[in-house]
């Protein structure tokens, strides 16, 4: 998942349902002042993303997903948050386990406090936050089990927070930099076996934070920077079906063997955000985003931004509508793309995803609401054939009344 506004940036990205994957850009990270581009909009910022969905891993097939088949999205009962109030990203453990985060209380540019929901099989319902006395928000979650799950949250004077779920709520842990000035997390994920990765900025310009999900933080331990020194950090993070990290921002993309570090070109427009990555191989990677381009009004909506690269360049691909933004990308369990959350700015009271069908990109639509909708993440649901959780808000500014959007 950076954001500007509560289109200000767009989406938190979000992370997909196997906690493999971590978006970035948040859609109100900026201002009250509608679309634009800020500090913690698009990318750049740390989303969404959350992490939530797998690069071909931990989830399950199934005929939606396999195939490429039509669904019919239905919203989903949310509770009730302090205006303004938002979703960046969601994680799914199980059909019967998943987390949302995200921020309440937000007026304009004025921070609001984080907001945290759990997913019981049955509803969704709040999580405590009161114990770990933060005004700002929470950016990113992943998990593959309830002992692995674990969220990012930034505080409004800048410090960074990394959170462990204990199974009732959620509780601070240690990491290696933290309190130390320039040291941030912007987006974490959890691989296959439970290990975690975490996105941001360390000491001696590293970008990627590694080490065991469990206990209270230790073991935890940051990479070698990227050779080419770059001083952008990273908004979102994925582990590839073949588990290298990517990191990405609208400034910046690698991916970490292990041992090394490969830089591909940074992705092309301008006033532009990177929302999310997917990389189905070394040479087949999409990107999602938004971008202003060049001058225009007040208040002028972004384009949306769909890339394809092979490693070496990127190519813009059509998308079905052009004005609006894409947020978040899953993968089909099997490596391949599957769908695309959007905002589409011409027809905003639903969701408009993209499908992929086997050749293309295609339109599916969410329900109609009573409110614009803006989906800021979208994960697959592991151990199902078809399910997917899609989370975000009400209006694209971050001023009351908006309302925790939910579907599935």
């Amino acid at each position: 998942m950076r954001r500007r506004t509560f289109i200000t940036g767009v989406a938190g990205a979000g992370l997909a349902a196997s906690g493999l994957r971590s978006a970035s850009a948040e859609p109100w990270a900026g201002s009250d002042a509608g679309p634009g581009v800020g500090p913690d909009a698009g990318p750049g910022a740390g989303s969404g993303a959350g992490s939530g969905a797998g690069s071909g891993a931990g989830g399950v097939a199934g005929p939606d997903r396999a195939t490429g088949a039509p669904r019919t999205w239905q919203a989903v009962t949310a509770p009730t948050g302090t205006p303004a109030a938002h979703l960046v990203d969601v994680a799914a453990a199980s059909a019967s386990l998943a987390w949302a985060v995200g921020e309440e209380g937000r007026n304009g540019s004025t921070r609001g406090v984080p907001l945290a929901l759990v997913w019981d099989g049955s509803s969704w319902t709040r999580t405590g936050l009161g114990h770990l006395a933060l005004t700002g928000h929470l950016r990113s979650v992943a998990g593959t089990s309830a002992t692995t799950a674990r969220a990012v949250a930034s505080d409004t004077s800048g410090g960074s927070h990394l959170l462990g779920w204990d199974g009732t709520t959620w509780q601070q842990l240690a990491f290696p930099g933290k309190g130390q000035p320039g040291v941030s997390l912007t987006a974490v994920a959890v691989g296959p076996a439970g290990d975690l990765w975490v996105s941001g900025r360390g000491p001696g310009g590293s970008v990627l934070l590694h080490g065991d999900s469990g206990g209270g933080g230790g073991g935890l331990s940051w990479t070698d920077p990227p050779p080419g020194a770059t001083t952008a950090t990273p908004t979102g993070l994925r582990i590839g079906p073949d588990g290298q990290v990517w990191v990405f921002c609208d400034q910046f993309v690698g991916r970490w063997n292990g041992t090394a570090w490969t830089e591909l070109p940074t992705p092309p427009g301008i006033r532009a955000a990177v929302t999310d990555l997917l990389p189905v191989g070394h040479h087949d990677i999409w990107l999602t985003g938004f971008s202003y381009g060049v001058g225009g009004p007040p208040g002028k909506p972004p384009g949306v931004t769909l890339l394809h690269g092979d490693g070496a360049s990127w190519q813009y691909v059509a998308a079905p509508f052009t004005v609006g933004m894409l947020t978040a990308i899953t993968d089909d369990g099997q490596g391949g793309p599957d769908r695309i959350a959007g905002w589409d700015f011409w027809d905003q009271t639903r969701a408009h995803h993209l499908r992929w069908n086997g050749t293309g990109w295609v339109s599916e639509r969410g329900p109609v609401a009573s409110t614009p909708v803006l989906m800021n993440s979208l994960v697959t649901v592991p151990g199902t054939a078809s399910d997917y959780w899609a989370v975000g808000t009400t209006s694209m500014y971050p001023s009351p009344p908006a309302q925790l959007r939910i579907e599935r």
